[in-house]
């Protein structure tokens, strides 16, 4: 159970804690939540759960997982100002409990983030597809094939994930001028769906919460019911189960903001700038999901929206056709910057491995000309396009948010217990009312994790299963702590590269 010194986590012991330049100021990094929260799923999400789980208790749905991210918040931003370091939970972990409980939440991070990359890429390429086809763009008939596919080769989604690559593997400052533009676009988008749908508003279609069906006997097989849903007997949706089942789904859209504590090594003051990007950026994107929310479920009765495409189809039954192409749009540049984030936070995370001796230590040298972990990022791209291009991933997409929700029990179970074995650890930021709320963080999140599907469960404990195994073969042996070499890439006292 070795442990990481909290000295040790924050730099002072090796250069190559230094080696990432400062990029990110604390409206950077709040764009930089807003790049990774905002989505596709900000146009259709709210619809698809009206429709199928909540009706327009949907609006509620938002408000738990939002509440519940924002818990989480308020302990990672206590964690990343006090150790803000580039791995985020998985730092945090191996300062406060130890190397074994640090390895199993950063492969639950890899995870997460690895295949939230794929997904997002996936449906990237659907959306791309949609846009070109409501514009009247025909891709040529040898391509057809190959374009806007679920499942299969497609040529969009390795488009999106070599470019995203080459961007990031360029530098943060190079990403950072691209995320500025498309977010700025996108939130464009995002306000006009908003301003146009509230003059279609009718407050008749927020009546109710529509009750549970009556129970029919086979309608919900038990590998694909609600883990809750099977102790209780419960496997219906709509009515308050509906509300938190819905709730548990939602919580994928607000993943991202744990990412920007991965960028702490590169910004100006963390200690207060990573607790500010963290808070700002989850407080706006909540407010944006919630005011969507609203509109999609006002402007048509929960029975009668279009799973497929619900602000679309809403708009086009209001006579607002040129709203289809806002909304394709908005999709398109809300999923580039999910994307782009996304691959800055999973190299931070493999760096930081890779840097302790976890992943293979290529992973942790740093380019002398960009300044970025190219290697992991390069490698990490190349990954997420075998993932996305032959895994139906689709289907995998629960995988992601019980990834992030047990990462989320870690952080809050370490602000207590940081609170008791170091107390005099400098923070820039503390967490209110503790241990109350990393308490009720951890309970929401547990919640939450119990209102997914059991298959979803029985894929992560094979994947967990599996990263101990991983662990004890290689990074046991290999990891710093334990006698492995140090880190390819160091940084001297002059800021020079040396080997």
């Amino acid at each position: 159970m070795r442990r990481l010194p909290p000295t040790e986590a924050t730099g002072l012991w090796s250069g190559a804690r230094h080696a990432l330049p400062t990029a990110y100021g604390t409206t950077d990094l709040v764009v930089l939540g807003l790049g990774v929260m905002i989505g596709a799923g900000i146009f259709s999400l709210a619809g698809r759960q009206a429709a199928t789980m909540a009706g327009p208790g949907v609006i509620l749905s938002f408000m738990i997982a939002g509440i519940t991210s924002l818990l989480v918040a308020f302990c990672i931003a206590e964690l990343s100002s006090a150790m803000p370091a580039s791995g985020s939970a998985y730092t945090f972990t191996y300062v406060i409990f130890g190397e074994v409980w640090a390895w199993i939440v950063g492969w639950a991070l890899v995870m997460e983030l690895l295949l939230a990359t794929a997904v997002v890429a996936r449906v990237w390429s659907l959306f791309a597809a949609q846009m070109l086809a409501d514009l009247g763009v025909r891709a040529p008939e040898p391509l057809a094939g190959f374009i806007g596919q679920i499942e299969g080769f497609d040529l969009f989604t390795l488009l999106i994930l070599v470019l995203l690559t080459g961007v990031v593997a360029l530098g943060a400052r190079v990403g950072l001028r691209a995320l500025w533009i498309i977010v700025i676009a996108k939130l464009v988008a995002i306000g006009a769906v908003i301003i146009v749908g509230a003059t279609h508003f009718d407050q008749d279609n927020l009546a109710a919460i529509p009750a549970p069906p009556a129970p029919v006997e086979a309608a919900y097989d038990t590998l694909h019911s609600p883990l809750l849903g099977i102790v209780l007997g419960q496997t219906t949706a709509f009515g308050w189960f509906g509300i938190f089942a819905a709730a548990a789904t939602i919580t994928f859209a607000y993943i991202g903001f744990d990412v920007v504590a991965t960028a702490a090594e590169e910004a100006e003051d963390a200690p207060r700038s990573v607790p500010k990007g963290i808070i700002r950026g989850l407080v706006i994107t909540t407010v944006l999901y919630i005011a969507v929310a609203i509109v999609v479920v006002g402007m048509t009765p929960y029975d009668k929206i279009d799973t497929d495409a619900p602000l679309a189809s809403a708009f086009r039954q209001a006579g607002e056709g040129f709203m289809v192409h806002v909304i394709n749009i908005g999709a398109v540049l809300g999923l580039t910057t999910v994307v782009l984030v996304l691959l800055v936070g999973l190299t931070r995370v493999v760096f930081s491995m890779a840097r302790d001796g976890l992943f293979p230590r290529p992973l942790a040298k740093i380019n002398r000309s960009y300044h970025s972990p190219t290697t992991a990022t390069l490698v990490i791209g190349g990954l997420a396009i075998l993932l996305a291009e032959f895994v139906p991933v689709l289907t995998l997409e629960p995988l992601v948010v019980i990834g992030t929700l047990f990462a989320f029990i870690m952080v809050a179970a370490g602000v207590i217990r940081m609170r008791r074995t170091m107390p005099d650890l400098p923070r820039g930021f503390r967490t209110p009312l503790s241990p109350y709320v990393p308490i009720a963080s951890i309970l929401a999140s547990l919640w939450l994790m119990v209102n997914l599907q059991v298959v979803t469960w029985l894929y992560f404990l094979a994947w967990m299963a599996f990263g101990l195994l991983v662990y004890l073969v290689y990074g046991r042996r290999k990891s710093v702590l334990g006698g492995g070499s140090p880190p390819l890439a160091l940084v001297d006292a002059r800021g020079r590269h040396r080997r």
